[in-house]
């Protein structure tokens, strides 16, 4: 039988499940090795029978753990999908001021009407099996996880940083250019897109697993820059990350 494949989301944009729909007009051969049986953004029925689950957003309120806690225990497999399910996105900036007065800012007179606490990535709540990075995903790296679910094999994520792939593509470094660029310290596998063209990584795969702290100090020392600096920089994909210890 085909494995049953379900999608969620949680507070997103919903962007990275836009790039799952558009990857599959090109690679119509997964529709055939697998059963999708809930995805809101490209079908109208809703199966709770599913092995494998991908979860896009990050929890921001209370009332959503218990939606997820149901999906981990429903899903053989529960996959993050995207920044903001891996490391908390964007949304976690929210995290950086007080929640009453994130509420204030956001909901003005309606503060009361809507819950909300820090948000954080769906890793806080329930263990996960993988994840994708990125905001949003990147469409060949979700088929080649799809393959490799399929067949059993190691997740492709990359741990290693954007700097290799910017060699790679004889990029010249964006501190060399005058620039700022998070690309030592951020996973790689999105092909150094925004320095390929121009602008600076800014970190939306997360940080690598043991990324050269020293080596990047040294760096923004040249460059006349500190810890701080490229600490500021970090708070746009991974405030949560950067306020753990």
């Amino acid at each position: 039988m085909k494995p049953k494949v379900a999608f969620f989301d949680f507070s997103s944009c919903e962007g990275c499940q836009l790039t799952v729909v558009d990857s599959l007009q090109t690679h119509l051969d997964l529709l055939d090795a697998v059963e999708i049986v809930q995805f809101r953004e490209a079908i109208s029925e809703r199966g709770e029978d599913y092995a494998i689950a991908f979860v896009e957003g990050s929890i921001t309120r209370e009332a959503d753990e218990a939606r997820l806690k149901k999906i981990r225990a429903q899903a053989t497999v529960l996959v993050a999908l995207g920044a903001c399910a891996h490391i908390g996105g964007v949304n976690a900036i929210k995290n950086l001021t007080p929640l009453p007065d994130v509420r204030k800012y956001v909901y003005g007179d309606k503060m009361e009407w809507y819950a909300t606490y820090t948000a954080r990535p769906i890793s806080a709540i329930v263990p996960i099996d993988a994840f994708i990075p990125g905001c949003p995903i990147d469409r060949e790296e979700f088929i080649r996880v799809v393959k490799s679910l399929l067949m059993g094999t190691k997740l492709p994520i990359p741990d290693y940083p954007v700097c290799v792939e910017c060699k790679l593509k004889e990029n010249v470094c964006m501190f060399h250019k005058g620039g700022f660029c998070l690309g030592p310290v951020t996973r790689a596998g999105c092909g150094a897109i925004c320095p390929t063209y121009g602008d600076g990584c800014e970190g939306c795969r997360g940080a690598i697993s043991n990324p050269n702290r020293d080596s990047m100090k040294n760096v923004l020392a040249e460059y006349g820059l500190t810890t701080e600096d490229i600490l500021s920089r970090m708070t746009l994909f991974g405030a949560y990350e950067t306020a753990k210890p």
